[in-house]
């Protein structure tokens, strides 16, 4: 079956999003939400799965990412920025419910946009992105979770985390995704189009902004931490940046919610169990 994949730029909340479409048009529609340091192409496991599965999929490049638009100042990054520009997206497509699936950072974002705009999700999967009352909790009072979390006030440095990533060809970025995944997750080519993302003008600085944002620039409180739209969690249990029992601690706030370890998996699920996350998207959407 040969995919075909459109892209199209599209307006939502003030900022053009870069999003890659594919899949029959009056298919039940997913919108999937890359972390750091992605882009759409981290999900090009999924994609021809959900497909071939007669899904209608919208993968958009988040703002701050590749060529999509990329706001100068700090504020434009918080939650309810980023949830806003995927609550703008689903109006785009002209559905009154998607299904939304998020991973690390994108993860963050599909939190925060069902605890917005519940009305908008049919059903919720997340991969490795803890609640978001998880994550304060965890990073202000567990020990092991600030140890794992120290990147986060590097990267609140200017301009100095923007130069040691990307000296040398990227040489910082590249390794730390090596250093925390499984051998042979991403591939030369993979750090081709990764290298390509990241050199884009402004790029590397706005991705970074997110977490300058998350700090600098905290977003309102949702109505509500508790989530009653149906939610799966997905969990690679070797992960470098989050703890364990994050997932676990994030189903106290759902009302319908379920949770589902990968023992030998890292923090990159999708890439390295592309086939049982693939299994286990179909089976809970369907």
């Amino acid at each position: 079956m040969t995919i075909l994949y459109d892209h199209h730029m599209i307006q939502t909340n003030g900022v053009n999003l870069h999003v890659v479409q594919a899949g029959p048009e009056d298919g039940p529609l997913v919108i999937l939400l890359h972390g750091f340091p992605e882009f759409w192409y981290g999900w090009r496991h999924q994609i021809p799965y959900l497909v071939e599965k007669g899904y209608r999929v919208w993968i958009p490049d988040q703002r701050g990412y590749n060529i999509s638009d990329k706001p100068k100042d700090i504020k434009s990054y918080n939650l309810d920025q980023l949830a806003a520009d995927i609550n703008g997206l689903i109006e785009a497509t002209g559905r009154e419910k998607v299904y939304l699936v998020g991973h690390d950072w994108g993860g963050a974002v599909a939190w925060w946009t069902v605890l917005k705009y519940p009305q908008r999700i049919q059903k919720l999967v997340i991969l490795n992105a803890p609640h978001p009352e998880v994550s304060a909790r965890t990073m202000r009072h567990d020990p092991e979770q600030r140890r794992k979390s120290r990147y986060f006030l590097f990267f609140q440095l200017p301009w100095l985390p923007e130069m040691l990533s990307s000296a040398n060809n990227w040489r910082v970025a590249v390794e730390s995704l090596i250093s925390s995944s499984a051998p042979g997750t991403f591939t030369d080519e993979d750090f081709e189009y990764y290298r390509e993302a990241w050199s884009q003008p402004g790029a590397f600085a706005s991705m970074l902004n997110w977490y300058r944002a998350a700090i600098q620039a905290q977003p309102s409180s949702p109505p509500s931490p508790r989530v009653s739209v149906p939610t799966r969690i997905l969990w690679g249990a070797q992960d470098s940046f989050l703890i364990r029992e994050a997932p676990k601690m994030s189903l106290e706030f759902l009302d319908n919610g379920e949770l589902t370890y990968f023992e030998s998996a890292s923090h990159w699920l999708q890439h390295e169990e592309a086939e049982r996350v693939n299994q286990s998207l179909s089976e809970f959407l369907r």
